[in-house]
């Protein structure tokens, strides 16, 4: 994994306050780390630090698309994605980022990488049963989807004069005589 330059933010030259940067992910951002499940990426992230003398809150927030396959038919096809996550950063006698919300970097440092958190926040964003969304409004046409409908099962029509167990109509009267 390489070391992604432009999502460290340097924070020891900002004023305390709100501060904005924005940044356009593509599919490169996630091939660095080895994450080959989307064919391409197109996500604006923006993100907000907010600095005080002692911390700093990070909210970052991501929109756009990933092109991933359907895991029904196998068609590519766009997937909206809209993640949002908070970020404490703390300070203290040495690094440690085991807790999911709160980082604790050495008090001597003076920037925050932030790419680990995006790229782990963008991927849990994607849900785990892809289905295009023509198949669900039905306007999607494939190979696939005709030989699954071809294959579906016929209903099975039950024979209302089939002879049952005499055990399980005991057992249904006892259910209807309550």
């Amino acid at each position: 994994m390489k070391k992604h330059k432009e999502f460290v933010i340097p924070f020891s030259g900002l004023k305390q306050g709100r501060h904005e940067f924005n940044f356009e992910i593509d599919n490169t951002f996630f091939e660095s780390f080895e994450y080959d499940e989307f064919n391409s990426a197109a996500i604006n992230l923006a993100v907000v630090l907010n600095r005080s003398s002692t911390m700093l809150e990070l909210e970052i927030a991501a929109t756009g698309t990933v092109n991933v396959y359907c895991d029904v038919t196998n068609e590519p096809y766009d997937q909206p994605i809209e993640a949002d996550l908070e970020l404490l950063v703390k300070f203290g006698e040495e690094f440690n980022d085991d807790n999911d919300e709160i980082l604790i970097l050495p008090h001597g440092d003076f920037q925050v990488d932030i790419s680990q958190y995006v790229y782990e926040m963008i991927v849990l964003a994607v849900p785990l049963k892809k289905v295009h969304p023509g198949i669900e409004d039905g306007t999607l046409k494939s190979a696939a989807l005709d030989k699954l409908e071809k294959l579906h099962p016929k209903e099975v029509k039950e024979n209302k004069n089939k002879e049952t167990d005499p055990r399980w109509d005991s057992l249904k009267k006892l259910l209807t005589d309550k």
